[in-house]
């Protein structure tokens, strides 16, 4: 039962976005640009928004995970990669509050869905949970690169957020790699990918 209790005040957490923060934002020495235009802004904004659900995505996935398994050990090590992306979550949070902008209001949507593919991902066995997690933290990865190219160039503060969190991603991929990840077979490869795409898709423009 105090699982269950601590896994809904999570929720409550995330979904209001009252998150700890135990590393600076990467950004948080670099004076905002104002020669930044309008288009530049909304598309950072935007963005950012994109990434903000995927980390309440994570926090539900997560959840799911350590809910499902009975290793120690991996519940410590998602517990380790949760504390990483709740920073994350607090940088895009700052990040689009400077903009002048708001996070998805589909946040309780993707949180819901992301806790119960992670505790079905969880129930499969630990090397299916850590594959799937090793693949998620790729296609994060990816995602985050690609919104590289995709921000104005004047954005530092925006690109600084988005360059760290990508180093994070590639290491927890590498940390579930080392714990023993199952690959996982191309088709459900394909279907994050375009579950991925939804999200961000929707995120994008709510």
């Amino acid at each position: 039962m105090d699982r269950f209790i601590q896994a809904a005040d999570q929720v409550l957490r995330v979904l209001a976005g009252i998150v700890e923060r135990r590393r600076a934002s990467p950004a948080a020495e670099v004076p905002d640009s104002m020669a930044l235009p309008t288009e530049g802004k909304k598309q950072s904004t935007a963005l950012m928004r994109v990434n903000h659900a995927g980390e309440v995505c994570a926090q539900a996935l997560y959840q799911g995970q350590k809910l499902a398994t009975r290793n120690a050990g991996l519940k410590a090590n998602l517990a380790q990669a949760a504390l990483e992306e709740l920073d994350h979550m607090a940088w895009c949070q700052d990040r689009i509050a400077e903009l002048g902008g708001r996070t998805s209001l589909l946040n309780p949507l993707w949180y819901a869905g992301s806790f119960v593919i992670g505790y079905g991902a969880g129930k499969m066995g630990d090397d299916i949970s850590l594959g799937f997690l090793a693949e998620t933290e790729r296609q994060v990865q990816r995602h985050l690169e690609r919104h590289l190219d995709r921000l104005d160039a004047r954005d530092v503060r925006t690109r600084l957020v988005v360059e760290a969190m990508a180093r994070d991603e590639a290491g927890h991929a590498t940390t579930a790699q080392q714990l023993g990840a199952a690959s996982l077979p191309a088709p459900v490869r394909l279907a994050m990918t375009l579950m991925s795409r939804v999200m961000t898709t929707l995120s994008y423009r709510f």
